[in-house]
């Protein structure tokens, strides 16, 4: 059986990126996006919509899809929507899946995201986030 695809939210607020960092690391995976598997039913936007409440507890719309590829570190079909942020303060909504969160300036994506971030997702935030 396939794996479901899963579905990143790219949260941005006051010029800064959110990272979730998960307790049980995908691999090279420490810092990554607010992300999870797409339900029946779901787009790809509502996934990382529930997934961005579910994990932080942040309430965001879905601003636009970025694009989607087979992750090179997992091997799963992911999709980036980049969403804007309605309500909430971000937290470890999660406690069993997650142990930290982090608000990211552009600069220090290299520190989080060593191997990079996909290229449409990196050009969103070229445009989006200070310094």
């Amino acid at each position: 059986m396939t794996e479901p695809p899963v579905a990143a939210a790219v949260v941005v607020q006051a010029g800064r990126l959110l990272l979730i960092r998960r307790r049980v690391p995908e691999g090279d995976l420490v810092w990554q996006l607010p992300a999870g598997k797409v339900e029946d039913g779901e787009s790809a936007e509502q996934t990382a919509v529930r997934e961005t409440l579910e994990e932080t507890g942040l309430v965001v719309e879905p601003i636009k899809l970025l694009g989607e590829r087979v992750h090179p570190k997992t091997g799963r079909l992911v999709s980036y929507t980049a969403v804007r942020v309605l309500d909430g303060e971000a937290r470890v909504a999660d406690a069993e899946e997650l142990d930290a969160i982090a608000w990211i300036a552009r600069a220090e994506i290299a520190e989080y995201v060593p191997y990079g971030l996909f290229e449409p997702v990196q050009e969103y935030l070229d445009g989006v986030l200070s310094g």
